[in-house]
């Protein structure tokens, strides 16, 4: 009975995921173009991406992404939460809304917001810094200005999903330990180190885990604020994938770069998910 019962879920989880990822590490052993077969090649994709400079870019951009926002955006929703979770009643949901609001927007919507905020002719931005004095700046045409800025409006876009999750995490400690802090005289401080932080880093753990695979694995983003640009100096590892696989019809190429992001993807998050649970019992 219970095998009838998980064989659906089990079926469609095989047909969906498993073996596409197979096939996408059998693909990646071949020259194969985007539709149709190729010859075995062995392990030259993998060897050629490695002394490829367009590679390197888009790994050490996707690397540069990462650490702009991860934990930047993990403790900035922290912090805000925090806040919001001080408040009471309607202006609380106000407040959530403002903070929710930007989630649910599509990133083609996202682009255009931003892009009409920093454009550099007509932008809302640009007119502050006139009035500023500072120099006007072409953010997406600059490639010292585009990941800081691409990083910027990813936070601002994502982080009403993980200020949700900080705000379940808060509200689930019970008020009885803050009442016998209080009683202690503990200071603000004190009891946000003591109760607060330690309670909330399970939370905390997941927040980061979820944000490190997202932005592992970013595309959307770069690739529309790209348009106009230099894209090419502006590679992740997922526009990598695009342009070998939709540009240059180089199926096995852009397969074995997927293999690679897949096994750092999970590579890293094992690590991060072992540093969380040493840094847990640490905190005990």
């Amino acid at each position: 009975m219970a095998a009838m019962l998980v064989a659906p879920f089990v079926a469609i989880y095989g047909l969906v995921f498993i073996y596409p990822t197979i096939r996408l590490f059998m693909i990646s052993f071949t020259d194969a173009p985007l539709i149709g077969r190729g010859s075995f090649v062995g392990l030259e994709n993998y060897a050629r991406l490695w002394g490829e400079r367009r590679f390197n870019v888009a790994l050490w951009n996707t690397a540069y992404f990462v650490l702009l926002t991860v934990v930047p955006g993990t403790f900035t929703a922290f912090a805000i939460a925090l806040g919001i979770n001080r408040l009471q009643g309607r202006l609380q949901a106000f407040v959530l809304a403002l903070f929710f609001l930007p989630y649910i927007l599509p990133v083609s919507v996202v682009y255009l917001i931003w892009d009409w905020t920093l454009n550099f002719q007509f932008g809302i931005a640009m007119y502050l810094f006139d009035i500023l004095g500072i120099s006007r700046v072409p953010v997406f045409k600059s490639t010292s200005w585009f990941m800081p800025a691409v990083a910027f409006i990813t936070i601002w876009w994502t982080a009403g999903f993980s200020i949700l999750l900080f705000l379940a995490g808060l509200r689930a400690i019970p008020a009885e330990i803050y009442e016998a802090a209080a009683l202690d005289n503990a200071s603000t401080w004190a009891t946000f180190r003591r109760i607060t932080w330690p309670l909330m880093w399970p939370i905390t753990a997941l927040v980061l885990t979820i944000q490190l695979i997202l932005q592992m694995k970013i595309f959307d983003q770069v690739y529309l604020f790209s348009t106009g640009g230099r894209p090419n100096d502006n590679l992740v590892l997922v526009y990598y994938v695009f342009q070998r696989a939709f540009q240059s019809d180089q199926g096995g190429r852009a397969a074995a770069a997927a293999v690679v992001l897949f096994i750092i993807v999970i590579g890293v998050s094992v690590i991060n998910f072992q540093l969380t649970r040493l840094s847990k019992g640490g905190a005990r």
